[in-house]
């Protein structure tokens, strides 16, 4: 019998691929590995930033480390983000409960095998920071940072600048949410370690903006340009 977090989930996945976690059994579990082995296995972290390197096509590993975080970063505010706004819930990411494994192509795959669900007498804003934030990009940051030497400042913009991204599309795709997630975005940016990531706006028309205060490199892999919400774009980046 499919849980109701699992159902609730399945819901939100239905809004994009950044957004789906596979939950409960599954006949193909090749691969997958709980998120702590990618914090904590300094190995398992530089595998993942070497593929991600030769798949940009650049040599330098910081860069693509800092694709990896970016993109984990997406995942999970997505996954988060969504569920609080369509649902009312906010899924437990706890790191030892959710697996991942790279793809072929397109964002990493994420696995639930017991979907749960934060207690709904925390505060939304609250359970967000703590199942994102805390428990996931805390230990990310730290890992990316210690062995590839991203600075944390880039970190901190590709953390506000996912959680705008997710907001972004859930605007697009399910602009009729039962739970306005632009409040809860503004508050989340005004929590650690979001705080000074970028400037963000919301317009009365429901249109948003939003300028981080660094780069997170991108523009380095060859043939590559800048972020719509990089601190140079419009300016000439200098390596």
């Amino acid at each position: 019998m499919v849980s109701t977090a699992a159902a609730r989930l399945t819901e939100v996945a239905a809004v994009g691929p950044y957004f789906a976690v596979a939950c409960g059994k599954r006949p193909d579990t090749e691969g997958f590995s709980p998120l702590t082995e990618l914090y904590g296995d300094g190995r398992a972290l530089e595998r993942y930033a070497e593929t991600v390197a030769r798949r940009l096509g650049t040599g330098e590993l910081r860069v693509a480390a800092s694709t990896v975080h970016l993109q984990a970063a997406s995942r999970l505010w997505s996954i988060a983000l969504a569920s609080a706004a369509l649902t009312g819930h906010v899924p437990d990411l706890d790191p030892a409960q959710l697996w991942w494994r790279q793809a072929r192509s397109g964002p990493v795959e994420l696995w639930l095998p017991a979907a749960r669900e934060l207690p709904r007498n925390t505060d939304t804003v609250t359970a967000l920071h703590d199942t994102v934030a805390v428990r996931n990009l805390r230990p990310l940051t730290d890992a990316v940072h210690g062995l590839f030497g991203v600075s944390r400042q880039v970190l901190r913009g590709n953390a506000a600048s996912a959680l705008v991204g997710a907001l972004r599309v859930l605007l697009t795709c399910a602009p009729h949410s039962p739970h306005s997630p632009v409040p809860l975005v503004h508050a989340l940016l005004d929590r650690e370690p979001l705080t000074g990531a970028g400037t963000f706006t919301a317009a009365p028309d429901g249109s948003i903006a939003f300028r981080r205060r660094s780069c997170c490199l991108y523009y380095r892999v060859p043939g590559a340009g800048t972020c719509g919400d990089c601190v140079l774009r419009d300016r000439r980046p200098h390596p």
